[in-house]
This record gives C-alpha cells, sequence and structure tokens, in this order.
C-alpha cells in the first residue's frame, strides 16, 4: 500500500453528459432544507447508547422525505440505525456515505466535567444565528447526518440516472466511549452492526470535519495505571509508619505520563496520522468519605494509534514507560492496564474513491489538492477500513470562522456548524457520488 498521501490526484475529468448530472445535482442543494433537518436532529437528543429517537426519525425522513428505501435497524431497545438505499439501473458499485449520529455529551450528568455549566454549544436545542447553527452535536455529528442526506435529496430529486447504487448509513455507537451502563454501547459498535447487517458497500465516504481528504485514521489505546498506597485516615500524623498516600505519588506520574506523551506522538507519526495522547481522567477515594485517604489513585488515558502500529505495539511502548518510572522511583508500586483498544485504518491514496473524492475537492477549490495536513481525530471510517472496505474522509473547515470564539474553547467548535461550509463540502460528496455510480464496475477496477 502507498502511504504518502501528497501523491498527484489521477485527473479523469467529467464528459459532457456527467457535467451535466453534476450540475444538474448541485442545483439542487438547498441549504435551507438542510439546516432545517439540522435543526431538527439537533433537538432530538442523542446520547451515546440513547440514539433510537434520532436514527428512526432519519429512517423516516429517508423513505418520506428523500424517497427511497430506508428502514430503522434495531442494536438493542435503546439504540439502533438508520440505513436507506436509492438503487441503480445495475452494473456498477455500491456507495455508501456514511456518519455517526450519537453525541458525546449528556447535559444532565456531565456537569460539571464539561464546565461548570452548559454552553450553548452542549445543550440539545438548536439556536440559528444568521449562517451558524448552534446546539450539542451541530458540527459532529448532526450537520454530517444532515449534510450526507441533502446529498443523496440533492441526487434524487435531479434524477440523475445512477448504474451503482447509492446508501446512505447513520449509527449509534460512533463516540469514541464505552458506556459501561449502557450495554458498553460505542467504540464504533454501531457501524459494525451496521455493516455486517446488509449495509457492506464497495466504497464508503466519511463525512467528518476537516475541509481535507483522507485515506487513514488512527485507532485508540485506553490505558488505565493504579497507584497503590494503604487506606488512611486524615488524623494521623504524617510519616506514620504503616501508611502511604496513593494519591500524592499519583501526581509524579501524571507528570512522566505527559511528558512521555510528546515522545510518543513524534515516534509514531506517519501518513497523515498525529498520533495524539491525554491523560482524561483520575479517581480516587469518596468525596462522602473524606476522612479517609484512598489506597489507589487510577489514572485514565487515551493513546491514538498510526495504521501502521498495532494496538499491541502500543501496549509494549507504555510497558517501557511503566518501567522507566518504577526504575526512577523504586518506592512507587503501581499496576497499569490497557483496557480498550481498536487499531488504525487506511485504504491506498490511489484508491478510486480517495481519488474521486480528491477531483470533488479540486472541482469545488478550483486548484490542485496538495497535501493532507495531519491528523488525530478519530471516526468509524477506521473500522469501516478494518473491515475491508475502502474509505475516504472528507469534511468542512473547522472550526467555523465566524463561530463565537467562547464557543470554541475545548471542543473547538463541535457544537458550532456553519450552513454554508457544509453545503461547499457537499458539493465535493456529489462529485464523487457522480464520479463513482455513473460508471461500471469494470470501470471502477472492481
Amino acid at each position: 500500500m502507498t502511504t504518502s498521501t501528497d501523491i498527484p490526484t489521477r485527473h479523469l475529468p467529467f464528459d459532457a453528459e456527467r457535467r451535466e448530472m453534476y450540475e444538474a445535482a448541485c442545483a439542487r442543494l438547498d441549504p435551507n432544507r438542510f439546516r432545517d433537518l439540522l435543526v431538527a436532529l439537533i433537538d432530538i437528543h442523542s446520547p451515546t447508547g440513547r440514539e433510537r429517537p434520532a436514527s428512526e426519525f432519519m429512517a423516516d425522513y429517508l423513505r418520506g422525505t428523500v424517497g427511497i428505501d430506508a428502514r430503522y435497524q434495531p442494536v438493542s431497545e435503546h439504540t439502533g440505525n438508520a440505513l436507506g438505499e436509492h438503487r441503480g439501473s445495475g452494473g456498477g458499485s455500491r456507495l455508501l456515505l456514511y456518519a455517526p449520529i450519537d453525541t458525546h455529551i449528556d447535559p444532565e450528568a456531565d456537569v460539571p466535567w464539561v464546565g461548570p455549566e452548559l454552553r450553548p454549544d452542549m445543550i440539545p436545542r438548536a439556536v440559528v444565528d444568521g449562517d451558524l447553527v448552534i446546539g450539542l452535536g451541530a458540527s459532529n455529528p448532526k450537520c454530517m447526518v444532515a449534510g450526507l442526506t441533502e446529498v443523496a435529496h440533492a441526487v434524487v430529486e435531479a434524477g440523475i440516472p445512477l448504474r451503482g447504487d447509492l446508501t446512505i448509513g447513520f449509527a449509534g455507537g460512533g463516540m469514541p466511549v464505552s458506556m459501561s451502563a449502557r450495554d458498553n454501547v460505542g467504540m464504533s459498535s454501531g457501524v459494525f452492526h451496521l455493516l455486517t447487517h446488509g449495509a457492506m458497500p464497495d466504497h464508503a465516504v466519511v463525512f467528518k470535519p476537516w475541509w481535507a481528504v483522507y485515506p487513514e485514521e488512527p485507532g485508540m489505546c485506553w490505558f488505565k495505571v493504579s497507584v497503590r498506597g494503604t487506606f488512611g485516615y486524615a488524623g494521623i500524623s504524617r510519616g506514620t509508619p504503616g501508611f502511604r498516600s496513593s494519591i500524592v505519588p499519583a501526581a509524579t506520574v501524571v507528570q512522566e505520563i505527559e511528558a512521555w506523551l510528546p515522545e510518543y506522538t513524534a515516534r509514531n507519526t506517519s501518513g497523515s496520522t498525529l498520533p495524539e495522547g491525554w491523560i482524561s481522567a483520575i479517581r480516587s477515594g469518596n468525596p462522602d468519605k473524606p476522612a479517609f485517604p484512598s489506597a489507589t489513585t487510577e489514572i485514565f488515558l487515551d493513546v491514538r494509534v498510526n495504521p501502521r502500529t498495532t494496538p499491541a505495539d502500543v501496549r509494549h511502548q507504555f510497558a517501557r514507560l511503566i518501567d522507566r518510572i518504577r526504575a526512577a522511583h523504586p518506592d512507587f508500586e503501581l499496576d497499569w492496564d490497557m483496557y480498550g483498544s481498536l487499531p488504525g485504518g487506511a485504504t491506498d491514496p490511489e484508491n478510486w474513491i480517495i481519488q474521486s473524492c480528491r477531483r470533488g475537492w479540486e472541482e469545488v477549490e478550483g486548484r490542485p489538492y496538495e497535501s493532507t495536513p495531519l491528523l488525530g481525530g478519530q471516526t468509524d471510517g477506521t473500522l469501516i477500513r478494518r473491515l475491508g472496505v475502502p474509505c475516504a474522509r472528507i469534511g468542512y473547515p473547522w472550526p467555523p470562522a465566524a463561530a463565537p470564539a467562547e464557543l470554541n474553547e475545548g471542543l473547538g467548535g463541535m457544537g458550532v456548524a456553519s450552513v454554508g461550509d457544509v453545503m461547499t463540502a457537499a458539493r465535493a460528496v456529489v462529485y464523487a457520488v457522480v464520479d463513482t455510480l455513473t460508471r461500471t464496475r469494470e470501470e471502477l477496477e472492481l
């Protein structure tokens, strides 16, 4: 597989007939219709593991408004996917337009972890401010769902004579989480069910923030480090034999891990993947019992994995870090575990769908595609690729240039979407649809 993301785009100009199809479909893209759907989706709360209402809504919308065959695909009582299909005349490929539908914040449970109070971009209630739509998941994932739906709507409405089948899917469980109280939904559980229950395509396009075309994305390794001490009591004197704090040594361990993470990123960066890592949670003791210092302090972190490195190798790298900490601090007692992992995924940049999306990008931008910026964000595209489906990730500028600065802190605008930006990116996806689904399988080298 070619790993360079800076290879030239393979040019294949549209003939007059495909050019007419493309222009006709782009003319049907309706920003007002897109905005209205986005607003409706934001108003349907869909935290990971509780996506059923949003997925049922989208199945009904695809069937009743877009006018294609669609159904709700249950995974459990509370979660499920939406799957629609517009079939072509035959002899072409099957292209899946995909986005997750779940959001990562639960307003009732995540304060103060997301901040002392909920900002407007963290609340499942849409606010329209000119070109911007603000609300929980506005930019990720709700406008991804609405944007791909608008692409399908425009193609269907324009009556484009497709050879191949246009499939559109939205899955729950897409966030990089594992909801232990909700059947461990997350970490691409929904898209796995989607693909293994009828949606497997020849190619896929994942819509996701960032105005570039990505042939690869990282995986994840989740680690827990447990620093051990003894159970104590606040009334005992410092230096009392037999008492060892777990919390104070954990502060040193946190600093050691934090110093190692940039080293890890530099050592493992390759292709278009910048595998970052962050300490995300620390847990110790019982706040109802502050008089009794905890015997264990736990440190949790997410380390990203480039597609050319296995989670097992990352585990080995982390084990060497732990050995280094133990050697530097022989009085510390600690153990560790890798409690979650997902390998990275890559598609050959020479593959048709990557090249087609690049041609779409160039069509919209009016200039050659030069390079793909390094990125560490993970999507369901990782698992789609791992299941053998060539997949391109393409999206829109992020965060929106006009977004209020206070809504770009931390999450960088995940709850702020620009209608104009998404509609611009939608034209590139329309290009890939026409480019791919008006050709025979032989032309696509399938």
